[in-house]
């Protein structure tokens, strides 16, 4: 019996990471409001200090990781595009 490897065969899986129990957190689907916020910024300015990124993180409803994480990703996508 084949398996593409996607949705069936990823729900049936245990969760990876090692042996301390610790499961990865569910990928945050991002609203279409806070994604344009998160790009006009960006393209004002592309690293955020810790009081921007509290604050911007406050408003979108995110966490400063959540944040971080998206800058982090956004300037590599930047990146791989020039």
């Amino acid at each position: 019996d084949y398996s593409s490897g996607y949705e069936s065969e990823s729900a049936e899986r245990a969760p990876t990471g090692g042996t301390r129990g610790r499961q990865r957190r569910p990928r945050t689907a991002f609203t279409s409001e806070q994604v344009c916020r998160l790009e006009e910024t960006f393209q004002r300015q592309k690293y955020l200090g810790a009081s921007e990124r509290r604050k911007l993180a406050a408003d979108l409803q995110l966490s400063e990781i959540q944040t971080k994480t998206w800058f982090q990703n956004r300037r590599m996508k930047l990146k791989r595009q020039t």
